[in-house]
């Protein structure tokens, strides 16, 4: 599985030494990551270490295994504190996942951390945190629209949560239509066969680019004969579509 990563065209790969692996194999799991990472054909993607989380011992020997290493990013489960310390410590960069009551109260602190590069949660764990019924979690518009708006205030990608049925596409597919619409940047996926979709959904469609490509070159062409607002396809087009439009062609 580890050496399948290298025809999946995803962004990052995240390799899990928290909940995937069984206590007594946590050993052999960091052992075995380290003997296969350096040959492994995959540096146009960045390479995630979850570790297990700060509160147990194996976080001390996942930290050392990081640094010994050539991964580029940590990955926080159950993310509570400032993180800056890791990153400082490691010189890894960081991503936390939200997936605590305290994690979602204190997500601030934790997004201002130094090294943070994106940010994501876990319905699973923050429904039991909660106390709460799974898929209302899952659906949740407000844990949604209050993790894009603190990561859009810091300038952090946040990322949308991981999406359990493997078999079910079709509804992967409209949840990360929904994550889009929310204004994340990307997927959690767990499983290769949702790679593509991801993809799909969170690439601008063919529609989309010539939209902007339009109001990119009609806005320049009247905002230099100084008009701030015109109208295409009879809709009004003013700077924030402007902004929009460049964004989609030229994303950060």
């Amino acid at each position: 599985m580890i050496k399948k990563t290298e025809s999946i065209n995803a962004d990052s790969f995240i390799f899990d030494l928290e909940d995937a692996v069984p206590t007594q194999e946590k050993d052999k799991a960091r052992e075995l990551l380290l003997s296969l990472l350096p040959s492994l054909n995959i540096k146009r993607s960045l390479i995630c270490v979850r570790i297990n989380s700060l509160s147990t011992k194996e976080s001390i020997k996942d930290l050392d295994f990081v640094i010994k290493s050539d991964v580029d990013c940590i990955v926080i489960p159950k993310a509570e504190i400032d993180l800056s310390f890791l990153h400082k410590m490691t010189g890894k960069k960081v991503l936390p996942i939200i997936e605590t009551a305290k994690g979602l109260i204190k997500i601030e602190d934790i997004i201002r951390s130094e090294g943070i590069i994106g940010i994501s949660w876990g319905a699973a764990d923050l429904a039991d945190s909660l106390k709460a019924n799974l898929p209302k979690i899952e659906g949740s518009e407000y844990i949604r629209l209050k993790i894009v708006s603190i990561a859009r205030t810091y300038g952090i990608p946040p990322i949308d949560k991981v999406f359990f049925d493997v078999r079910d596409l079709e509804s992967f597919r409209k949840e990360c239509e929904l994550a889009r619409s929310f204004g994340f940047e990307g997927k959690q996926v767990i499983h290769p066969n949702q790679v593509t979709i991801a993809n799909e959904v969170f690439s601008p469609s063919k529609e989309e680019i010539e939209w902007a490509k339009k109001v990119v070159e009609e806005y320049e062409k009247y905002a230099s004969a100084g008009r701030g607002a015109i109208t295409i396809d009879g809709k009004l087009v003013d700077a924030v579509h402007y902004r929009i439009a460049k964004r989609i062609l030229e994303p950060s």
